[in-house]
C-alpha cells in the first residue's frame, strides 16, 4: 500500500485531519467559509487524466460530458447528442449534436471534435467502446456517425460510459496524451493535483442552465473514519464512502442526513480458475457454501437484505431471477465437497491439505469502498472454520488488475458495478468474456453462457431474450466462477446547507450543478 499516491493521499488525509482538530478548538469555524463552493469528499483516487483510467471522476464532477447521458432510472438521456437512429441496415448510427455547445477553451463542439475524441477512446482496451464492432467514426455535415462491421444496438448504451466522456482538442499533446481536461459541462477544472484533489468553477459559457453552486472542491481522504467526522462535523457538504460505523454517527448528528439508494452493484469474489485448487467445481462450491452471507450483511453492512442470493441484485430487474435457487450457508456440505475434492485435515488439525500442500490463498482486495476490507475479514474466518487458510491483502485497487493480467491473483474482493453502461448487457457480457475480464472472470468460460449472451445482443426483448437471461444466471449459479457476497446500497452523506441533491444510482453523474444552496 506503500505507494507515491497512497503517501499522497495519507497526507491530505492528515492535513484534514488537523484542520478539524483546530476548527474543534476554536480556529475558524464552517461557518466562516461563504455558501459558494460546494465540498465534496470521497475516497476515490483520480489515477489519470485519461478518461478510460479516471474512475468516472470527471463526468461524475460534471466537467466532460458524454455523446449520451442516462437519467437516475438508467434511461437513456441526451448529452451532447440530442438525437441518435441507425440506419436501414444497422450498419450506421448517426447522432444529431446539441446547438451552441462550447469546451471550456471557448472552442466549438462539433461533429470533428467530437470524432476525434471518440476514435482515440475507441482505441483503448480499457474502455467498453474498444469491444465495439466499430469500423470508423466520422463527421458528416454537422453530425456525427459511427459505422459498424457487424449491427449493434448497444451503440448508445456505450457512449454513457465514463470513458467516452468527449475532451475538447487541446487536452491532448502531440502524441494524443491528454494533459489536460478541457470539457463541455456546466463546471470547469480550475486547479486539480493526481491524485488527491479537483476544484471546479462554474463554466460561464454553458449551454444549459447556469448551476446554482459556484464549483466544487472535491478531496480524496483514505479514511473512513475521517471521511465521518467531517459529514458530522459539518466541513463538507457531499461524503461519499462511509462504513456503517460512520453512517451510524452521520445519523445521530445534526444538519447533516444521509441519501441512499440501491445500486446494481455486487460485492463479489473474484476467482483465479485455473488455480489448482479454484479450478475445481467443488471448491468453489465450497467456498460459497462457507458463507452466512446475511449474518455478514447484517454486521458488515448493517443491512441483512443486502445478502446476496445470486449474482444479479434485484436493482436489475430484468437480470435478477426471482425463482432461482438462493445461495444459502451449508458448513457441512462444504467440508464434504472439500473432502470429496482430496482435501482432508492436517496433522495438526488446523487447516486442510492435499498431497501434503495446505489449502491457503491470497484475498486481494482495497480499501476504496471501505466495506471490502472487513468483508474480507468476515469472509476469512468464514473460511477458517471448513479449514481453509486466507490471507487478506490489501492495497491499491489497481492491483486487481495488474494481478490478473500477471496470472498472480488467487482470489479478489471486489464491487462490480454492472450498469456503468445504462445497458447492463455490456457489462456482464464484459464480466463473463471468454477471454477473461480484470474485473470478471479468470481463466473461465463457458460456450452456453457466452451463445445466451449472444442471443440477448441480437435480440434484447421478448421471450427469447428473457430465456436467455435465465440461462446466464442460471449457469453463474452452478458453474460459480466468481462468488457473490453481498448487493450495495450507494450512499451520501449530504449537509442540510445543500438542497436539490440526489442520489444517482447509475453514478453517471453527482448531478451537483442541479443542487443549490439552502435558504
Amino acid at each position: 500500500m506503500n505507494t507515491p499516491s497512497r503517501r499522497r493521499v495519507v497526507a491530505l488525509t492528515a492535513t484534514i485531519t488537523a484542520t478539524l482538530i483546530t476548527t474543534s478548538c476554536g480556529g475558524g469555524g464552517e461557518g466562516d467559509r461563504p455558501r459558494t463552493v460546494a465540498r465534496v469528499v470521497g475516497p476515490f483516487e483520480i489515477h489519470s487524466l485519461e478518461p478510460t483510467a479516471s474512475s468516472g471522476l470527471f463526468t461524475r464532477l460534471e466537467v466532460a460530458e458524454t455523446l449520451v447521458s442516462s437519467d437516475v432510472e438508467g434511461t437513456l438521456a441526451p448529452g451532447l447528442a440530442t438525437t441518435w437512429r441507425p440506419s436501414a441496415d444497422k450498419l450506421t448510427w448517426t447522432f444529431g449534436l446539441v446547438d451552441g455547445a462550447s469546451f471550456h477553451d471557448g472552442t466549438p463542439v462539433d461533429a470533428g471534435s467530437v470524432a476525434r475524441s471518440l476514435t482515440k477512446t475507441a482505441a483503448d482496451a480499457a474502455s467498453p467502446l474498444a469491444s465495439a464492432p466499430i469500423k470508423a467514426i466520422a463527421p458528416v455535415g454537422e453530425d456525427l456517425t459511427i459505422s459498424l462491421t457487424t449491427p449493434d444496438p448497444t451503440v448508445p448504451a456505450l457512449l454513457t460510459h465514463y470513458s467516452a466522456g468527449i475532451l475538447a482538442p487541446s487536452s491532448y499533446d502531440g502524441e494524443g496524451r491528454v494533459t489536460k481536461v478541457v470539457g463541455s459541462g456546466p463546471f470547469e477544472i480550475s486547479q486539480l493535483e493526481l491524485p488527491s484533489s479537483i476544484t471546479t468553477r462554474r463554466f460561464a459559457d454553458y449551454r444549459g442552465a447556469k448551476p446554482a453552486i459556484e464549483g466544487v472542491e472535491f478531496s480524496v481522504v483514505g479514511r473512513a473514519e475521517t471521511r465521518a467526522v467531517m459529514a458530522a462535523s459539518g466541513q463538507a457538504d457531499v461524503v461519499f464512502g462511509l462504513e456503517p460505523a460512520g453512517r451510524q454517527r452521520v445519523d445521530a448528528a445534526e444538519g447533516v442526513s444521509m441519501a441512499s439508494a440501491l445500486q446494481p452493484r455486487t460485492v463479489l469474489l473474484k476467482i483465479n480458475d485455473a488455480h489448482p485448487a479454484l479450478k475445481d467445481i467443488r471448491v468453489r462450491h465450497a467456498l460459497s457454501l462457507m458463507l452466512d452471507r446475511e449474518r455478514i450483511a447484517e454486521a458488515v453492512l448493517r443491512e441483512r437484505d443486502l445478502a446476496a442470493t445470486q449474482l444479479f441484485p434485484p436493482a436489475l430487474a430484468t437480470w435478477n431471477q426471482p425463482n432461482l435457487e438462493p445461495l444459502t450457508q451449508d458448513v457441512e456440505r462444504a467440508r464434504a465437497l472439500l473432502a470429496e475434492a482430496g482435501f482432508n485435515r492436517s496433522a495438526d488439525g488446523t487447516t486442510l491439505e492435499r498431497e501434503g500442500k495446505p489449502l491457503r490463498l491470497t484475498l486481494t482486495t482495497y480499501p476504496d469502498r471501505p466495506e471490502l476490507p472487513p468483508l474480507a475479514t468476515a469472509i476469512q474466518e468464514a473460511a477458517r472454520a471448513v479449514g481453509i487458510t486466507i490471507d487478506v491483502a490489501v492495497g491499491n485497487s489497481s492491483e486487481i488488475p495488474a494481478k490478473h493480467a500477471d496470472g498472480t491473483l488467487e482470489l479478489a474482493l471486489l464491487t462490480k458495478h454492472f450498469a456503468l453502461v445504462s445497458d447492463p448487457y455490456v457489462s456482464i457480457a464484459e464480466t463473463f468474456a471468454p477471454g477473461g475480464a480484470e474485473w470478471g472472470v479468470m481463466n473461465w468460460e463457458d460456450p452456453a453462457l457466452t451463445a445466451a449472451l449472444s442471443t440477448v445482443a441480437q435480440q434484447p426483448t421478448g421471450p427469447a431474450a428473457d430465456a436467455a437471461r435465465r440461462e446466464v444466471a442460471s449457469i453463474i449459479q452452478e458453474q460459480l466462477p466468481v462468488v457473490p457476497v453481498a448487493w450495495y446500497r450507494f450512499n451520501a452523506a449530504v449537509s442540510d446547507r445543500l438542497d436539490g441533491f440526489v442520489i444517482d444510482p447509475i453514478e453517471h453523474s453527482w448531478r451537483l450543478s442541479e443542487t443549490r444552496w439552502a435558504p
